[in-house]
């Protein structure tokens, strides 16, 4: 049977509408168009239901079927969000007051997917985190709520089933994966204590001693925490407002690994500056981290947090992996030009290197296959419209938003893992009736008098190339141990002759150099020309002193950087010496 075509959800000011994925590429006719002002929209996990909300009506749809579940009245819908299993539909709106509510309304509701129903509503003032998180069998979910996390089970939100309370909770992430759930907690730091994140196994929230592992640290005002797709790790970036060394404007990150069996360690990066973009590979064995003033750096990481394979430097600040795990795109978008490498992760072989310039969002198709590149708004309000890629380069679809018209959103629809089998890599592109070449961007000014001569301008910084970071030990382990000690003996004893041939050939230069400039300084220089003879002592002078200099420095004596100057003139010296010596 053959795999489904995955769907793209477009929304913008031409209301919202649906696109078949490749190679269709045209308009889903199972979707009706609906061109009131759409304020969200989502896909469940599964892909099999998507929701949206207008101004007006918030709406529930089955993909499979094309049949609309229900249509309720509820305006002016900011964010909606699906559960795992499809049950429940949460929605926030802005939170308001009214003269006859002085505590407000609640503004954050529950629905049954089925009946359209509210399940259950809640005051949620803040739209960061307003979402409740549950596991993926639904069997818990929770809330953040006034420093203080609570536990529903099973969907029952009028009773609380536990509560995790430590002081100043400001953020959670709760595990995926199967049961027992695992929750990672974030405490900032007060009053010059340090910050922490401790892990939690569900329910065993009896104090420090329970938790599974703990990572605290002084420097950290925020953090990000990403667990793996298996549940057993979590990557913690931690961010501080302001950088004291004041080598950057945008403050001082770190990134921590902390395991489920109480291993931690710091990831040790190999340069400065901030850390942009870090991602999980699918198979949890490895994470990809894009880091460094730029040109960025961008390197795989084992989970010792050992360095697998180093993609050198270039203008980059994102990472995506592929849903299977077979295909790494590093991009450089936002303030960037859009520059996208698309490598093969087993081999670490470059397959493609596709530019999208002012792209604002990028999402991986489920099939594994193909990307889309979207400029949206508000990000940027000009040139809105979207690319479908295949990860070889080619573009093989194109929309563009009308003139004056704006493109707000583009979102596929998700499939559970399994659906999409990983498919062999192709490193050819495939065939387009689309060009897919970028205009070139705008070369540097050059003078009149240089733009018919060879360009001598060299990169403010060289792009360091990549290389495989693995340590090479196959060749070793063949050898015996008499075997590989004789073969240390031979590469010492090469290693020393060359010491020695380099010694030599040096010893030989230093010591016809002086004999050279001796000569030049002893010649005659007679020439009946009573100037001329002043300017050849007066060079000669100059060489004599540069080689007093030149002693001192051989006997290890610090110079001044004028003196050192004075040296690096000599050659400009002996040819100024015998021009004047020819013109006698």
């Amino acid at each position: 049977m053959a795999p489904p075509v995955p769907l793209l959800a477009v929304r913008g000011t031409e209301g919202i509408f649906m696109q078949n994925g490749p190679p269709l590429c045209s308009e889903n006719t199972s979707f009706q168009r609906d061109k009131q002002v759409c304020t969200c929209f989502t896909f469940s996990r599964d892909g099999s239901l998507f929701s949206w909300g207008t101004t007006e009506k918030l709406h529930a749809f089955k993909v499979a079927d094309g049949r609309m579940l229900w249509s309720i009245d509820v305006p002016k819908v900011t964010a909606v969000e699906f559960s795992p299993k499809g049950t429940i539909l949460a929605t926030w709106n802005l939170y308001s007051k009214s003269k006859e509510t002085a505590q407000g309304d609640q503004n954050l509701h529950l629905w049954n997917v089925q009946t359209g129903a509210c399940v259950k509503s809640f005051y949620q003032k803040n739209r960061e985190n307003w979402c409740p998180v549950w596991s993926d069998d639904e069997s818990i979910s929770v809330r953040n709520v006034n420093n203080e996390l609570h536990f529903f089970e099973n969907n029952q939100f009028d009773t609380i089933a536990n509560k995790l309370h430590l002081q100043k909770v400001s953020g959670f992430v709760l595990s995926p994966g199967s049961q027992p759930s695992k929750v990672a907690v974030y405490v900032p730091g007060s009053k010059g204590g340090p910050s922490f994140v401790r892990l939690y196994q569900y329910p065993n929230f009896g104090g420090p001693t329970t938790a599974l592992a703990n990572k605290s640290f002084f420097k950290a005002d925020s953090v990000e925490m990403l667990w793996n797709k298996k549940g057993t790790a979590v990557l913690i970036t931690a961010s501080t407002e302001v950088d004291k060394t004041g080598a950057s404007y945008y403050g001082e990150q770190t990134l921590h690994y902390v395991a489920t069996n109480g291993e931690s360690a710091v990831v040790q990066l190999a340069k400065n500056g901030p850390i942009y973009s870090v991602e999980w590979n699918p198979s949890s064995d490895e994470f990809c981290v894009v880091y460094g003033f730029m040109p960025a750096k961008a390197t795989v990481f084992n989970i010792k947090c050992e360095p697998v394979f180093d993609f050198g430097t270039g203008p980059r600040n994102a990472v995506y992996y592929s849903p299977q795990g077979h295909i790494l795109v590093l991009a450089g978008f936002g303030n960037l030009r859009g520059h996208m490498e698309v490598w093969d992760t087993k081999k670490y072989k470059m397959i493609s290197k596709p530019q999208a310039a002012d792209s604002t969002h990028f999402y991986w198709c489920p099939d594994g296959e193909h990307i889309v590149t979207a400029t949206c708004s508000p990000r940027l309000k000009v040139g809105n419209g979207y690319k479908i890629w295949h990860y070889t380069g080619a573009v093989l679809y194109k929309y563009d938003s009308p003139q004056n018209g704006e493109l707000w959103r583009v979102l596929w629809q998700p499939f559970l893992q399994g659906v999409f089998k990983e498919k062999p890599i192709k490193y050819q592109a495939v065939q387009s009736d689309i060009c897919s070449t970028e205009t070139k961007p705008a070369q540097a000014y050059r003078p009149p008098a240089l733009r018919n001569k060879p360009s001598s301008f060299s990169k403010l910084h060289e792009d360091e190339p990549p290389q495989n970071m693995k340590p090479h030990v196959e060749c070793d382990k063949q050898l015996s141990k008499s075997a590989l000690k004789n073969q240390k003996k031979r590469e010492a004893k090469k290693a020393a002759r060359q010491e020695a041939k380099l010694d030599e050939g040096q010893d030989k230069h230093f010591a016809e150099e002086p004999k050279q400039i001796q000569t030049v300084l002893s010649a005659p220089s007679s020439s009946g020309d009573p100037e001329l003879d002043k300017k050849i002592k007066n060079v000669k002078k100059k060489i004599k002193a540069i080689e007093q200099l030149k002693e001192q420095q051989a006997a290890g004596k610090q110079l001044e950087k004028n003196q050192i100057e004075k040296i690096q003139k000599e050659a400009l010296l002996l040819k100024e010496l015998e021009d004047l010596e020819l013109g006698l």
